[in-house]
């Protein structure tokens, strides 16, 4: 898992761009907020699975080369990283919704439930949360929601990272109890495959049945288009 190491210029570019995404850390250290918790999920869209948010409280100065917003890491650099950051961490949480959760309460609710969770499992109380793009009912602490914040905060790329990795690795082993629908591959995401897989086994026991009404619409808008076409060809 070895990643080679930066040196010279290219090791002053990872820094600068490191320094620039403690921007919003830096500002609530100098308002008195020293402890900052980024909060950010993994798996708002797929078709099945849990959606995973974690928290995350990083040490002031930290430095974690290549953390950034896990879309833009490969498998590789974010299992790397998860390691370094669960080690670095002052603290970190990392909570769940179920895909029946989701269908019971919608996928909005279902997400800020899970960020909750993360946020309880820290067991240090933080000054101020640094969430991607959305603000968490319920919380009393401050809250700043930023836009993107995954590619402009440390605290929220490390969070992002956590439910990223963690939600990949319970998809992989739930692609051990169904592999006939790939998720160790497309992570329960509406890939062609999976639509596939979907017309040819039905859903199973992970799937979001509210996320499937469309799918199945579609379907059926399809079929009854099909249908349409070969009756103008009959007549």
């Amino acid at each position: 898992m070895a990643v080679k190491p930066l040196t010279g210029e290219k090791l002053e570019k990872e820094l600068a761009r490191l320094e620039a995404m403690t921007a919003y850390e830096r500002s609530c250290e100098e308002k008195g907020r020293v402890c900052c918790c980024g909060i950010d999920e993994a798996g708002r869209g797929p078709l099945a699975g849990p959606v995973v948010a974690a928290a995350v409280v990083l040490p002031k100065d930290c430095r974690i080369l290549y953390l950034n917003d896990s879309k833009k890491l490969s498998p590789k650099k974010r299992d790397m990283l998860y390691d370094e950051i669960t080690v670095k961490a002052v603290a970190f949480g990392v909570g769940m919704a179920s895909p029946g959760r989701i269908d019971e309460i919608n996928i909005l609710q279902a997400t800020y439930e899970a960020m909750r969770q993360a946020i309880r499992q820290l067991g240090v109380a933080p000054d101020v949360l640094l969430n991607d793009a959305v603000v968490i009912p319920g919380i009393d602490t401050q809250q700043i929601p930023i836009v993107k914040g995954d590619a402009k905060s440390v605290s929220i790329a490390a969070a992002s990272i956590l439910a990223k990795v963690t939600r990949d690795r319970m998809m992989e082993e739930y692609d051990r109890l169904y592999p006939q629908y790939g998720f160790g591959t497309h992570k329960g995401y509406g890939t062609a495959a999976h639509i596939r897989a979907l017309r040819e086994h039905g859903p199973c026991a992970i799937h979001r049945r509210t996320f499937l009404k469309n799918f199945h619409l579609e379907e059926r808008r399809e079929i009854a288009g099909e249908e349409s076409a070969e009756s103008r060809q009959m007549l």
